[in-house]
């Protein structure tokens, strides 16, 4: 026992362990949720999670030294931020031929994930800097982040924050949607984009193509208009 004790104490330093922990789990969540039929409520991120914090609790290890070899993955969120261009340029016809209502959608849903998020941590009496970094949690997490940061939030809060929103959003987009006989691919896809960023997106893409194409215009144009909208909140509501 001492010797393997001595074993994990190395091994749990190195880079290399918590980003091969990182995918493993992931690659795991992805083949449960493939077993259930890729059922809303088996989503990919969210058992990944419970995994990884199942086992990061088990051993007792601090989340700098998780992060210090997942930090990898969380660089990559800006070219994948970067990518979200792709399903805009390649649907542009389509962004065309709906302007009108796609503009009224991402106004109203913008604001309304910005505002009620203020609003609800007001009446809670929570901190500024609390209400700073709930303010964009609809937005996909490098923009999320750079908002809270330059708010003066609070970007670790921010982050959880935002995977909550999006595992959310993800899990009841389905089940909503179907509730309220949505049927049009585009809608459906561009609300969850717009209101659960990546992870939403990602579930989109599971359910149907065009969706998961128009949730990725939600979100690219979700993070472009929260970044100018999240600050005027915080201006006028603290």
């Amino acid at each position: 026992m001492n010797e393997v004790a001595r074993i994990w104490s190395y091994l749990a330093t190195e880079p290399l362990l918590w980003l091969t922990a990182t995918l493993g789990a992931y690659l795991l969540a992805d083949q449960i949720a493939l077993a259930f039929r890729r059922h809303p409520l088996a989503n990919p991120v969210l058992i990944s999670v419970a995994i990884l914090a199942s086992l990061l609790f088990a051993t007792r290890t601090p989340y700098d030294a998780y992060f210090g070899g997942a930090q990898f993955i969380h660089f990559m969120l800006g070219p994948a931020t970067v990518a979200l261009a792709l399903p805009l340029v390649a649907n542009l016809r389509a962004i065309r031929e709906t302007a009108l209502p796609i503009l009224a959608a991402l106004i109203a849903g913008s604001l309304t994930a910005i505002v009620t998020a203020v609003l609800i941590a007001i009446a809670f009496e929570l901190p500024a800097s609390v209400i700073v970094s709930i303010s964009p949690k609809s937005t996909t997490a490098p923009v999320a982040l750079g908002i809270s940061e330059a708010l003066g939030g609070l970007p670790t809060l921010t982050a959880v924050l935002v995977i909550l929103t999006g595992i959310i959003g993800a899990v009841t987009v389905t089940p909503i949607m179907n509730a309220l006989g949505i049927r049009d691919w585009r809608a459906r896809g561009f609300s969850v984009g717009l209101a659960s960023h990546g992870i939403g997106a990602a579930r989109a893409f599971q359910v149907n193509d065009v969706a998961g194409a128009f949730a990725g215009i939600g979100l690219a144009l979700n993070a472009i208009v929260t970044s100018l909208l999240a600050p005027i909140a915080i201006y006028l509501f603290i």
